[in-house]
């Protein structure tokens, strides 16, 4: 199972750094997103499940949901995306690996072998008996696999981003005959 870990850590860092170079951002600001999307997708199956039951039972839900939060607030909310991303240039620069990358293999490998043999099991309690709680709690399952094969990726060096560049020229371009257009009868 190392080896499928690392093979799977392999080609997330290669789309990774596809994507740096296209936009830009680093792993490390699509683990953040990701980790806003999990968040998000963690307080809609609160909502969607908890909707239909007692009201003791929807504020004790709503009651550790706050509490989720605020130590949300605390650890992974704290330090900026630039920081994170600053951290990680640094390290880079100076030669040395993503120390995740061999801390939580463990992790990995064990999320992993979650999301394959969950698989089955909750599709078909989702698909027969209509749980949407499977489909929801599998999502979840999903989404922390991912996240922590970006969090063991290595960024690139700074770069701008080839969309921007052509978003850049795009704008200059359409500026330039706007400005063309316009000067051509105040000449004259």
């Amino acid at each position: 199972m190392t080896y499928v870990d690392a093979g799977i850590l392999h080609v997330i860092e290669y789309v990774c750094h596809r994507i740096q170079r296209l936009t830009g951002r680093t792993n490390v600001w699509l683990a953040v997103q990701l980790t806003n999307v999990t968040v998000v997708v963690y307080f809609a199956w609160a909502v969607l499940f908890f909707a239909d039951v007692e009201r003791v039972l929807q504020i004790a839900v709503g009651l550790f949901c706050a509490g989720v939060l605020y130590v949300l607030t605390q650890t992974v909310f704290k330090v900026p995306i630039e920081e994170s991303e600053a951290n990680a240039y640094r390290r880079v620069a100076n030669g040395y690996r993503n120390p995740r990358r061999i801390r939580d293999v463990v992790m990995r490998i064990s999320f992993l072998t979650l999301s394959l043999l969950l698989a089955y099991p909750m599709l078909f309690a989702y698909f027969t008996f209509h749980i949407r709680l499977a489909l929801l709690s599998y999502t979840l399952v999903l989404l922390m696999t991912l996240l922590l094969y970006l969090l063991a990726c290595d960024p690139l060096p700074p770069c701008a981003g080839k969309v921007r560049e052509w978003l850049r020229a795009a704008t200059l371009s359409v500026q330039h005959r706007r400005g063309g257009l316009d000067a051509a009868p105040d000449q004259g």
